[in-house]
């Protein structure tokens, strides 16, 4: 696929008009249960590159260049969404209380996570993808940890913004399996 081809493509996805078009991420069903080392966990603010941070949905084509239209956009802001997905996840998985930052209840939080992507993109080969670093740290033990990750989740190129929304949803809740897995235990 040519740039031009790719850049034809995104557009059409956009359709005719001048307002955006929002999309939002599809919560996937949770039917795992990990069982997690803390009875209550704050995420923190979760940190993402500009151009995932950014409303407007890029798709990484040939060479590496992004793709993005501005009539097409995320229907909440990244960061905040994505810190969301996350919180909703973990809790699911594990029964216990989790919370994004501001943390809502009294006292502190037994665990903090910081999650810092390096990168968040859907790929015009149809594959999403992530990779970044998350940390643990606790306050009243010493059982700070950190992890690598490298997520990727195949979404259907001809499903248009909703493919890659749906494909976004998987890859947070992916990633929320592995934290609660191998950084909250």
């Amino acid at each position: 696929m040519t740039y031009k081809t790719a850049l034809f493509s995104l557009a059409l996805l956009a359709g005719c008009g001048g307002t955006a078009d929002l999309y939002s991420v599809p919560t996937p069903a949770v039917s795992d249960s990990i069982r997690i080392g803390y009875a209550t966990v704050e995420v923190r603010d979760v940190s993402l590159p500009t151009y995932a941070a950014d409303d407007v949905i890029a798709v990484q084509g040939p060479g590496g260049v992004l793709l993005t239209d501005e009539n097409i956009r995320w229907a909440d802001s990244p960061e905040r969404a994505v810190g969301l997905e996350l919180s909703r996840h973990l809790a699911q998985l594990s029964g216990r209380r989790v919370a994004s930052e501001p943390w809502p209840f009294e006292g502190f939080a037994d665990a903090i996570l910081e999650v810092r992507f390096e990168s968040l993109i859907a790929g015009a080969d149809g594959i999403y993808r992530a990779s970044g670093q998350y940390f643990v740290s606790t306050e009243r033990e010493v059982r700070d940890r950190s992890g690598l990750f490298d997520l990727a989740v195949p979404y259907a190129v001809d499903a248009g913004p909703a493919g890659i929304a749906a494909a976004r949803g998987q890859l947070v809740l992916d990633l929320a399996e592995l934290i609660a897995t191998e950084g909250l235990r």
